[in-house]
């Protein structure tokens, strides 16, 4: 039958999902690290690199920072909290260490898609009388949304992806499925573990991509723009006949 064809008998067998060491309980596990990983990842990347990005200083610290964050191995911070004083804190040092891989593409991205919003755009609402915060709310943060969405998009999957090297050191989540395997030479169980994660990565992606639409601004704005069009359309077709 093949690998892939054993990594589906054990997916499909109802023992595998139950139990603490079920497939449940470990997405679970794998869903809440991940989860709050991300959020503390967004407070703390977010505020800075829209602060920054709608002052147009402290760029290069920023980005430098984030480019060293990106060089940084995972599981060697892993490892460093583990013989630590927080090896005995659950999954803090996991979270701690998802949240420093996350950062740097949420803070680049944040950043960057500020100051990619046209100068002369934000200096023409000035000049209307705009405030600081009315220009970073109703025309800096729209037009950067695409590439701060981008950001978040990209830290979400590899925040999914990375959140299996929890297992290395002891923690739960859908690497332990795979390390079980591993440990006891089951293939088809390190296979349907992997295929587990990038089946997670990828809804996550897709539920990231469904919200971007729904609440993307420049999206809603086009929208908002045709219904009073539409609306002349419609009375004009409706008033032509009663005028002729």
């Amino acid at each position: 039958m093949g690998v892939l064809g054993d990594a589906w008998t054990w997916l499909t067998t109802g023992a595998n999902w139950s139990g603490t060491s079920g497939v449940w309980n470990r997405l679970g596990e794998h869903v809440y690290v991940s989860g709050v990983a991300l959020v503390l990842a967004c407070l703390v990347a977010l505020p800075v690199a829209l602060y920054l990005g709608h002052l147009g200083k402290g760029g290069a610290l920023a980005i430098n920072i984030s480019n060293v964050g990106r060089a940084v191995p995972v599981f060697a911070v892993l490892a460093l909290f583990m013989v630590s004083p927080l090896r005995n804190s659950g999954y803090v040092p996991t979270i701690i260490a998802l949240v420093l891989f996350a950062v740097p593409p949420l803070l680049t991205n944040a950043y960057v898609g500020m100051r990619e919003v046209d100068r002369a755009v934000v200096e023409a609402a000035r000049g209307m009388g705009m405030s600081g915060r009315q220009v970073f709310v109703r025309v800096e943060l729209p037009l950067a949304y695409p590439l701060i969405m981008t950001g978040l998009r990209s830290a979400a999957v590899q925040v999914v992806a990375t959140a299996t090297i929890a297992a290395m050191v002891g923690q739960g989540g859908l690497g332990r499925i795979i390390t079980a395997g591993f440990n006891t030479y089951n293939t088809p169980q390190v296979v349907a573990g992997a295929l587990l994660v990038a089946l997670l990565a990828l809804l996550v992606e897709g539920a990231l991509l469904l919200l971007d639409r729904l609440i993307d601004p420049g999206r809603r704005s086009a929208t908002a723009r045709s219904r009073p069009s539409q609306t002349s359309g419609a009375t004009d077709a409706a008033g032509s006949p009663t005028t002729a």
